[in-house]
């Protein structure tokens, strides 16, 4: 019977991960998210909680896209809906336009 309070203790604390509201910002999103994956590489994750893991992922990759999305937008809307490639110089880095390398 304990084994099996220990199974739903671990359940339940994998359900609280899918539940768990998502960070205010692609900062924190990205940050969770490499720790997730470090616990699944890691190997030591039951089956239910590797799962659980692979759901807040898929929730947090989500969240990270739609705020790159946002910005996005932001940049096409400050730039006049045109966004143009950074001009590159012939070293292979981005090249300025005020010619100053600082």
């Amino acid at each position: 019977m304990a084994k099996t309070a220990s199974n739903d203790t671990a359940a339940a604390s994998a359900e609280g991960v899918d539940n768990t509201p998502l960070p205010e910002n692609y900062e924190a999103a990205q940050a969770e998210l490499e720790g997730l994956v470090a616990r699944m590489e890691s190997g030591n994750l039951s089956l239910e909680e590797s799962l659980s893991a692979y759901r807040r992922g898929a929730a947090l990759v989500a969240f990270c896209q739609q705020q790159l999305e946002k910005v996005e937008q932001q940049v096409r809307v400050l730039d006049g809906e045109t966004l143009r490639p950074l001009p590159v110089n012939t070293a292979g880095t981005a090249a300025t336009e005020s010619g100053d390398d600082l």
